[in-house]
């Protein structure tokens, strides 16, 4: 690797380490996300023509406004992203491996099993027949996008190793270009659910594929500006939540009326979601300590596979079932709990840290 490599590769990773624990807006996420809920609702029911026509804005099952939002949503989460990163995967190869297995091969299936159990079996009564399937996709889509920005603050706030927490964040981007739409498709199918295909390989395209490669062209032409990148990113986070808010109201907006029939959906919906939370974290923080990797590498790890990219995930559920179905609101639910559940799974790891480093398996070189 070529010295300027290196040194970009030692600055992303500083810039991961020293980063501000959490800004406003990220503290007060699901205070904001509640005050959209309120607001989405009131302004659906006062105001349903102007919503209306904003949801008939669409192009080839695409709606233009919510298209333009989750790009600026997602664009600057994936311009943190150093992809360069993935040379030194090597380096903890344990842990790594650690989060691949818990990221891909349990948490998109415990998820679907939790809906499966809790939306089709337990909870069924109490929620609308019509669209049982449509929360199950929703919970399915949520758990299938690994966390890509929010990690990055988690890891701060546990001490975590930010060249770990870089390289496993670079490495699950790159697999999900390739393994959301098989994952997705395969556990609707699964979950007896219609697969459209040609809508689930589009949203893919549009909310992956496109703003990875425009992200990445970004990045490099600021990084070459030394400052410029920055002060862009934080200028470009605040946009991304401001977008993300006004996404959800649209969202409220249109699921106003099943929200006020039925006001217990969210929280119904929310229990399976805490579950596969405190499960993965959990499994995988214990599968760090089996191994013998060292706590700064295990609190990433676990992190990672607790959260989600939720921006991601919602854009999915409104490309493939559309604003007013259940798989949105399900998605959004995963919004308004991860904050205060993620500072939960904080507390939690740092606290048994202890725990974790007594008697610990020497690890191999």
């Amino acid at each position: 690797m070529s010295a300027q490599c290196e040194a970009i590769g030692r600055r992303a990773a500083n810039m991961v380490g020293a980063a501000a624990p959490m800004s406003m807006f990220e503290r007060w996420l699901s205070l904001w996300v509640a005050l959209c809920i309120v607001a989405g609702v009131l302004l659906g029911q006062l105001f349903p023509a102007p919503f209306q026509a904003l949801g008939r804005m669409n192009v080839a099952q695409v709606n233009i406004p919510v298209g333009l939002l989750i790009w600026v949503m997602i664009i600057p989460m994936l311009m943190k992203i150093d992809f360069s990163a993935l040379h030194q995967v090597k380096s903890h190869w344990k842990g790594i491996g650690v989060t691949l297995f818990v990221n891909w091969a349990v948490k998109p299936f415990s998820m679907a099993l939790l809906a499966w159990l809790f939306i089709r079996h337990l909870f069924a009564p109490y929620l609308p027949a019509e669209q049982l399937d449509s929360y199950v996709a929703g919970l399915i889509l949520l758990a299938a996008a690994p966390c890509t920005a929010m990690v990055f603050v988690w890891s701060r706030l546990t001490g975590g190793d930010p060249y770990f927490t870089l390289s496993q964040v670079a490495l699950n981007d790159a697999i999900m270009i390739v393994a959301f739409a098989p994952l997705v498709g395969l556990l609707l199918g699964l979950s007896a659910i219609v697969v459209p295909w040609d809508t689930l390989f589009a949203s893919v395209a549009l909310y992956i594929i496109i703003p990875v490669i425009l992200a990445q062209a970004w990045r490099r032409r600021l990084l070459k500006r030394g400052q410029a990148f920055d002060a862009t990113l934080a200028s470009l986070g605040h946009l991304s939540i401001l977008a993300l808010l006004a996404t959800l109201v649209l969202l409220f907006a249109f699921q106003g009326e099943a929200i006020i029939a039925q006001p217990l959906i969210i929280a119904l919906l929310a229990v399976p979601i805490l579950i596969q939370v405190f499960f993965n974290s959990g499994l995988a923080y214990w599968l760090n300590r089996k191994v013998g990797e060292k706590h700064s590498v295990a609190c990433p790890s676990a992190l990672i596979g607790a959260s989600n990219f939720f921006e991601l995930a919602v854009a999915a559920a409104i490309a493939l079932f559309g604003f007013q179905s259940g798989a949105a609101l399900a998605t959004v639910v995963g919004v308004l709990i991860e904050v205060p559940v993620m500072l939960g799974v904080v507390k939690l790891v740092n606290r048994s840290k202890g725990w974790y480093e007594g008697d610990l398996p020497v690890r191999s070189s």
